[in-house]
């Protein structure tokens, strides 16, 4: 049998996930982000590093489309990474670092790590592991297959105090304590 007071912890619990619940107004959207220009978690060619960094692939290295949905109360700004934790023996590698990216804005379009598109919406490019503010695309290694973790994150500040040529260590210390929220996916590519 149940006892009284698990039966009033049960109830009070009830009531206040159904209060949570009946906050959340209707039709809000989760925090999220995706592509459409990544099919079926693939990086497709179009994204692939080009031929003139010389690592043997020969893709377009264009940006992936990034979409975003549902932001959190209180975002100021958002910052942008794309890291494949399989490089670099397990190290990392980071492909693209976008910051300051506007409250406002839910998307940058194809192409945006190298037209000019990501400075047009009032945000910046820094470096990433190539040692360029701007897009790098994947190239592994010739059979292997890596990830690659495009993550948004939610900050309650509109400008990070660093400038282009920060690296993406420098980025992640700047975006110490003020984190909302961070939402990712993960694509895979094999060359």
């Amino acid at each position: 049998m149940i006892s009284m007071n698990i039966l009033r912890v049960l109830a009070l619990l009830m009531l206040i996930g159904g209060a949570a619940l009946a906050a959340r107004p209707a039709g809000a959207v989760d925090f999220r982000v995706y592509s459409h220009d990544i099919k079926d978690g693939q990086i497709q060619r179009e994204q692939v590093l080009s031929k003139a960094y010389g690592l043997g692939c020969e893709g377009g290295n264009l940006s992936p489309h990034i979409n975003w949905e549902g932001m959190p109360e209180g975002t100021e700004s958002f910052v942008l990474t794309m890291f494949d934790p399989d490089a670099n023996n397990g190290k990392g590698w980071t492909h693209w670092v976008v910051i300051n990216i506007p409250y406002a804005v839910n998307s940058l379009p194809r192409g945006a790590g190298g037209s000019g598109a990501v400075e047009a919406v009032g945000a910046m490019q820094t470096r990433n592991d190539f040692g360029q503010a701007k897009y790098g695309g994947p190239c592994p290694p010739p059979g292997q297959t890596h990830h690659y973790v495009v993550t948004l994150t939610a900050l309650n500040v509109r400008t990070l105090p660093v400038n282009k040529d920060a690296t993406p260590a420098m980025v992640a210390a700047a975006m110490d304590g003020y984190k909302i929220a961070a939402v990712s996916f993960t694509a895979t590519y094999q060359r």
